[in-house]
């Protein structure tokens, strides 16, 4: 079973930045694939990112250019960086995990963490 705990939302202003964190444990982190989701009220969850096993990485096409997401294998973390941040972008951040290769799919991802608030105000 692998945990995983998201960290660093908050409130920023638009156009700012903010970097997420999600710190995996209880199985081989660097087997899996990562990936960031987002969910506002009253919308579906949406595919943000992933990275997979071998670091190949893959975008929304929305926050291509704006967002990067990385991973420390050494730590069991990833990361996504969210420069030039839009009011569009608040949400519930997720984190998920899933054996070697990344998808978009939500339902194909097998772990998930409690989620971390971004808000970007006007």
């Amino acid at each position: 079973q692998m945990q995983l705990v998201e960290s660093g939302g908050g409130l920023v202003q638009a156009g700012g930045s903010l970097r997420l964190s999600c710190a995996a444990s209880g199985l081989p982190f660097s087997s899996y694939a990562m990936a960031w989701f987002r969910q506002a009220p009253g919308k579906e969850r949406e595919f943000i990112a992933f990275i997979n096993s071998a670091s190949v990485t893959y975008y929304r096409g929305s926050v291509k250019g704006r967002f990067a997401i990385s991973r420390d294998n050494a730590k069991s973390t990833v990361y996504l960086q969210m420069n030039s941040l839009e009011p569009e972008d608040a949400a519930v951040y997720y984190c998920a995990a899933r054996l070697r290769l990344g998808t978009a799919t939500p339902n194909e991802y097998n772990y998930w963490g409690q989620g971390t608030h971004v808000t970007a105000s006007s």
